[in-house]
């Protein structure tokens, strides 16, 4: 009787925290991430990851759409990925008031619904640092572009100096749990050339406090090969 009584409360404490992830995760997550990613000192770094964009965007993590305000004026389209529901809802009047059509196509950027050399130009702002299987990610953002496409990028990552890869190591767990799935010890300019791509333009810096999430890279690279 006991371990029945044991067992079952197991289950009922079990089922309780699937409903409470469930709810940070598709209700509560989305809202910090709105806050947090929406600051004005992110401004400026957005702005310059986004110049040069230019007839049809694609924006993989899309978010609740913070870039819409900062795309340059020659963009004609944009479509979107992004896998939130929720941060889709928070995008509305942002994504209403955008000078071009915006279109959610997808949840997933490792499997993009786009035909090989379809976009001009693809998009991630903090976004590489969630993604499952980034490599994937990045092989699909190859096949979509048409030939001299580009890819912007702004991130967070791995530090520069071993006592701040050192932290991010550490907390890495915690914080993909927290903050779903983001990962703080992903190399960036790593993962852009060894998927392929030649760069543009590279700059890395650290935004401030804590070093461990504010380490920097943006970017703009091409692939190395492009589809003929």
């Amino acid at each position: 009787m006991l371990l029945g009584l044991s067992v079952s409360r197991h289950v009922a404490d079990s089922a309780g925290m699937s409903r409470f992830s469930k709810y940070y995760t598709e209700r509560v997550l989305p809202v910090a991430i709105d806050r947090m990613c929406g600051t004005k000192a992110f401004r400026p770094h957005r702005r310059d990851t986004l110049a040069g964009t230019h007839g049809t965007v694609l924006e993989i993590g899309f978010g609740s759409g913070h870039n819409l305000a900062l795309y340059p004026a020659s963009v004609q389209r944009l479509l979107v990925v992004e896998p939130s529901e929720r941060a889709v809802e928070l995008a509305r009047e942002r994504t209403a008031r955008a000078p071009f059509p915006v279109e959610v196509i997808g949840l997933n950027g490792e499997t993009l619904p786009l035909d090989d050399g379809s976009v001009d130009c693809v998009v991630s702002t903090f976004t590489l640092c969630t993604i499952p299987d980034a490599g994937a990610a990045l092989r699909e953002i190859s096949r979509v572009l048409v030939a001299g496409g580009t890819l912007h990028v702004l991130e967070h990552g791995l530090a520069e100096d071993d006592k701040t890869q050192r932290w991010q190591h550490r907390l890495d767990p915690l914080q993909q749990r927290l903050a779903g799935g983001c990962h703080l010890n992903r190399h960036v300019s790593s993962m852009l050339t060894e998927a392929g791509f030649d760069v543009i333009e590279m700059q890395r810096w650290s935004e401030g406090r804590p070093k461990s999430h504010t380490a920097m890279t943006r970017a703009v690279v091409t692939p190395a090969h492009p589809l003929t």
